[in-house]
Order: C-alpha cells, then sequence, then structure tokens
C-alpha cells in the first residue's frame, strides 16, 4: 500500500501564489510516476502535471509557464509550485502516485478569487 497526504490548498486572488505538496509514504518503488490532477464542479478530472522517475515531466498546456512541478526523492515528496493563478485554476486538486499499482490522495480544494 501507498498512502498520499496533500497539503498547501487554499484561497487565493488571482494572480497570486501557492504551493501544494503531497508526501508518499509505504512501500514505495523507486520506479514511478507521480503528479498532479485537478476535478473542477461539474468537469471530469484532468492531468496538471507529472513527473516520471526518469525526470520527465509533463504539463497540460492551460498551465505551461505558470505551474512547475518537482520532486524530492529523500522525502517522497512531489510538489507543485502555481503561479499567476487565475479563476479557471479552482478545483480540487490530487495527487496521485503509480507504478504498476495506482493510488490517489484525498485532494485539497485551491480557490481563485478574482
Amino acid at each position: 500500500q501507498v498512502q498520499l497526504v496533500e497539503s498547501g490548498g487554499g484561497l487565493v486572488q488571482a494572480g497570486g501564489s501557492l504551493r501544494l505538496a503531497c508526501v508518499a509514504s509505504g512501500r514505495i518503488s523507486n520506479i514511478n510516476v507521480m503528479g498532479w490532477y485537478r476535478q473542477a464542479p461539474g468537469k471530469q478530472r484532468e492531468l496538471v502535471a507529472q513527473i516520471i522517475w526518469t525526470g520527465n515531466i509533463n504539463y497540460t498546456d492551460s498551465v505551461k509557464g505558470r505551474f512547475t512541478i518537482s520532486r524530492d526523492n529523500a522525502k517522497n515528496t512531489v510538489y507543485l509550485q502555481m503561479n499567476n493563478l487565475k479563476d479557471e485554476d479552482t478545483a480540487v486538486y490530487y495527487c496521485r502516485y503509480h507504478d504498476i499499482r495506482d493510488y490517489w490522495g484525498q485532494g485539497t480544494q485551491v480557490t481563485v478569487s478574482s
């Protein structure tokens, strides 16, 4: 089993910044993918950013240049630095860990007010 605990969500004004963190614990493989997804009300869950164990990174187009994903392997933690936040970034953000297994965090709310 792998447990994921997210933190860092909250309310922020448009143009502001937040940093999300996701700590993984349990039976963690060195070969894994960790990422952030989000789900806005009435919409499907979508990939925001992911970082592969090789260091490769992917972002959805709408966050490129504003969000940065990083990981600290020693701490089994993945971060999402979100800058220049927009109203449309409002959503519940979920951390995901997967290797041959698939785990999700409980989600953290990010609300951007204009």
